[in-house]
């Protein structure tokens, strides 16, 4: 029986999958759509190890369904050929075609590695355009913190919280740190993710090449107020840049009372702006000893070394020398190896063993008295 609207019913199900690009429509993909040119050669290398691995992602796809229609049972031309085991023409195939890909993804993979390195300088501003000699990077320190962003122009002595504003064409080295929490900084359109981690210093060079406003954020979850953990990335010309410093030296200070404060734990933080800057703020923030009367842990390892009279400590054995092969165990000498106390060593001497059947410092010496017969009972232990 059939159900009435049925074949309706059946022509609107097919025009669904039409219709789900549409809804994407207001979708914006940063990662594909970079302002950065950074950001353009790392989207450059997904797309190109995406293509290489669709050479051959497809036509297998396409084969699956080639040989599902043409073997189908129902066909009377398929060839049926019980005999046959081995194609070298096949095997060249199977095996040729992954290598060269591998080989071909594993070279982009090690260049690009060390061309796209955050740590290095830049060479170029975009391509065919390269970093003219003499040009200074804007320095931007940048502090993930609970929850939001905290940059810090040194050179300009100026901060923003949650607003970073660079100009377009001009080289920047940012160092990055954390508070508290493992953060990772991220501005899609500008550059690569850069994990931000409490007490140690990341770097990350990158230049914007198009004005334009975007957002940055945390990519690593950091608690309640995560969702809202995330900064204005602004790419103006030099003129506006130079407008916006201007706007920034209106505010107040941050200094050690006022860092101690934006420290704190809060959640939709709006822009804040800040005039001038404690000298040797961030590296403070990254020894953790912002606070007065907290020892900065660069200090406390100086110490530590001074203490020592710069030897290293006795229990540590000495480094071994830079391409050396280290020495097994075995084909030491003697005086070499070293001892170490005998933690097994029973500590009453040795066990009684045989002698002393029934000593509660053996384990279980039942196998040395005679076996008892099916049913009989079990002596009594001593």
């Amino acid at each position: 029986m059939r159900i009435p609207g049925s074949k309706r019913l059946r022509r609107a199900s097919c025009l669904i999958p039409l219709t789900l690009p549409t809804l994407l429509g207001g979708c914006d993909m940063v990662v594909m759509n970079p302002t950065g040119d950074i950001a353009v050669q790392q989207r450059d290398l997904i797309l190109f190890s995406t293509g290489v691995m669709l050479l051959i992602i497809v036509p297998v796809l396409a084969l699956t369904v080639w040989f599902a229609w043409k073997y189908r049972r129902s066909n009377p031309n398929k060839v049926y050929d019980p005999t046959f085991d081995h194609s070298t023409t096949l095997e060249l195939i199977i095996w040729t075609c992954p290598l060269l890909i591998i080989i071909a993804l594993s070279a982009v993979t090690w260049t690009s590695t060390h061309l796209l390195d955050p740590f290095r300088p830049l060479e170029r501003i975009a391509p065919g355009k390269p970093v003219p000699a003499g040009t200074r990077p804007l320095e931007v320190q940048a502090v993930g913190m609970d929850w939001k962003w905290l940059f810090i122009y040194p050179d300009l002595g100026i901060a923003t919280v949650n607003e970073l504003a660079l100009p377009v064409d001009m080289p920047v080295h940012f160092s990055i740190t954390s508070t508290d929490q493992f953060n990772t900084f991220y501005a899609p359109t500008l550059a690569g993710m850069i994990y931000a981690m409490p007490t140690m210093k990341s770097e990350l060079n990158a230049v914007l090449n198009q004005p334009g406003d975007s957002w940055g954020f945390s990519g690593n979850y950091t608690g309640r107020g995560h969702s809202d953990n995330r900064f204005k990335l602004r790419g103006v010309s030099k003129t506006d840049f130079d407008k916006w410093v201007a706007v920034a030296k209106a505010g107040g200070k941050l200094d050690t009372n006022a860092y101690v404060a934006l420290a704190k734990p809060s959640e939709k933080v709006p822009v804040m702006r800040f005039s001038a800057v404690q000298p040797g703020l961030f590296d403070k923030i990254v020894n953790q000893c912002v606070e007065p009367g907290q020892p900065c842990m660069v200090d406390v390892m100086r110490g530590d070394m001074l203490r020592a009279a710069g030897k290293p400590a006795q229990h540590l054995p000495a480094p071994m020398p830079m391409g050396g092969t280290p020495t097994p165990a075995l084909e030491k000498a003697p005086n070499d190896k070293g001892s170490g106390p005998n933690v097994t060593r029973p500590k009453d001497g040795h066990p009684p063993g045989p002698h002393k059947p029934g000593d509660p410092a053996n384990r279980d010496m039942s196998a040395l008295n005679p076996l008892p017969l099916p049913g009989a009972p079990r002596a009594a232990r001593a």
